[in-house]
């Protein structure tokens, strides 16, 4: 009994927090595009990077039971994708408040998160197996349509990470139209169908 309390105490927490991960990168989105505010984008993204944690943990303790090891997997890549996101944001953020004096090296890649390698390529890859984990009918009350989405969420970031990597060109519409639509409507709508389904909890008893 005491479990199932703490269980369903964290499913709220991921909710909530799931919630405040698809807002948030609407945030990025805007600060980052329309703004092109650094300041802004760099916190937010480590913001996002550090909640989106807690709906990574709460996703896999429901997809373990379709496949502990692919799911265990998901959410190691998922973490770590994460935590180099918030690492990316913190380095830009930190850049913002105290500018470089020399704009030698600015345009090399982030030495933690080239490219996006973590941000975008590895969280591409976690949310493909996550995907196709709830697709296959895994996890506890998951629907099909989420599995959908985190395949589509993961396609767009894998081609935004691939984009960065070859292209040269931000403008380039094989970075623009990606970037646009995970930022501004995949993404945010995948964490906020998640943090509604997390904040619901489970109708069935938790182990």
């Amino acid at each position: 009994m005491h479990t199932t309390t703490h269980s369903a105490a964290f499913e709220r927490f991921a909710g909530v927090c799931a919630l405040l991960v698809g807002i948030i990168g609407l945030l990025y989105g805007i600060a980052f595009v329309i703004l092109q505010n650094i300041l802004l984008s760099g916190l937010f993204l480590m913001l996002g990077g550090l909640l989106s944690t807690v709906a990574l943990l709460a996703l896999y303790y429901r997809l373990r039971e379709a496949d502990a090891a692919f799911a265990l997997l998901a959410l190691l890549l998922g973490i770590t994708g994460a935590v180099g996101s918030a690492i990316h944001g913190g380095y830009d953020l930190a850049n913002a408040i105290h500018p470089l004096s020399s704009a030698a090296g600015a345009d090399l890649p982030n030495p933690v998160d080239p490219r996006g390698l973590l941000t975008f390529g590895l969280a591409g890859v976690a949310l493909l197996i996550g995907g196709w984990l709830i697709v296959k009918g895994g996890g506890v009350q998951l629907p099909k349509g989420l599995g959908y989405l985190a395949f589509l969420a993961a396609v767009l970031l894998v081609v935004l990470y691939v984009g960065r990597l070859v292209i040269f060109d931000p403008t380039s519409p094989l970075i623009v139209v990606p970037a646009l639509l995970s930022g501004f409507l995949v993404n945010p709508i995948l964490y906020l169908w998640l943090g509604v389904i997390f904040l619901r909890g489970r109708r069935a008893s938790f182990d």
